[in-house]
């Protein structure tokens, strides 16, 4: 998670879309390809970082290399 996603009580917050988009483009990757090579329409992951679609922001925490729940904490509450 970018250095500057936790608030000063501690918990995690979401990570900013643009913080997604910029971790995409060092690997060489965008979300139109990414919907794309899914087999959605180019605009479709874009979605995901706007409002819950467990499907693509699994796809697209895949790509990054790490889990839905590190990327979108507050869709995710933890499990006791």
């Amino acid at each position: 998670m970018p250095a500057d996603q936790s608030d000063t009580s501690g918990s995690s917050a979401d990570w900013h879309p643009a913080d997604v988009l910029a971790a995409l483009k060092k690997r060489g990757k965008s979300l139109a390809g990414i919907s794309v090579a899914s087999g959605y329409h180019p605009t479709a992951a874009g979605k995901a970082l706007k409002r819950p679609w467990p499907a693509m922001e699994r796809t697209i925490a895949a790509e990054l290399g790490i889990t839905p729940e590190e990327i979108w904490p507050s869709r995710y509450p933890r499990q006791r």
